[in-house]
């Protein structure tokens, strides 16, 4: 088969991989045939390329989409705790809590201390790290979740702002007189 007719070919695969929603997948299929290194790689080699580049679309897709709903407050990260600031953060208790284990295990969690700590930015790591381990996250300040609540019983709606909050993983409540608040 000549170019002309192998690229004639290749326009209908992307396509129909497209209308299947699989773009990586078919951006991956451009990619690799528009490479000349390619060519000499088996067939199998080149279906699993295609397939882990869908599959790492997709999973960073439903990251974003997970980190998005948060709505974190802070873009704050468990890597980049200073574990060194004097805040009295004990290393392998934050370490254990970031294994996300205490939310598979439906726990609860309080984060307590004096004003300007950090209380906020620690629940957002975790909150992100949560995200990043496929949990459901929502992040709210006290007075407006307390202010959205008395709306929704206002409008007849609490029983489904209540069964919305109750389907998420981690809810992260911030801003009660004081203390950051995780709950499961």
């Amino acid at each position: 088969m000549n170019q002309e007719t192998i690229s004639m070919l290749i326009h209908p695969t992307v396509d129909r991989l497209r209308a299947l929603g699989l773009a990586a997948m078919a951006d991956t299929f451009v990619e690799l045939q528009n490479n000349p290194e390619a060519a000499e790689m088996p067939h199998a080699d080149w279906l699993g390329l295609l397939v882990d580049r869908e599959v790492t679309a997709r999973d960073n897709r439903r990251l974003t989409r997970r980190l998005s709903s948060a709505k974190l407050r802070q873009a704050a990260a468990i890597e980049n705790v200073d574990y060194r600031t004097a805040r009295g953060l004990d290393r392998s208790l934050f370490q254990t809590l970031a294994t996300c284990q205490w939310i598979r295990d439906a726990n609860h969690l309080v984060i307590v201390g004096p004003t300007g700590t950090g209380k906020s930015w620690l629940a957002c790591a975790l909150g992100n790290k949560a995200c990043r381990d496929g949990f459901s996250v929502l992040y709210k300040r006290a007075p407006r979740l307390f202010a959205d609540l008395a709306q929704a019983r206002g409008e007849g709606r609490l029983a489904r702002l209540i069964a919305a909050l109750e389907r998420v993983n981690l809810l992260i409540l911030d801003g009660v007189d004081g203390l950051t608040s995780t709950a499961s």
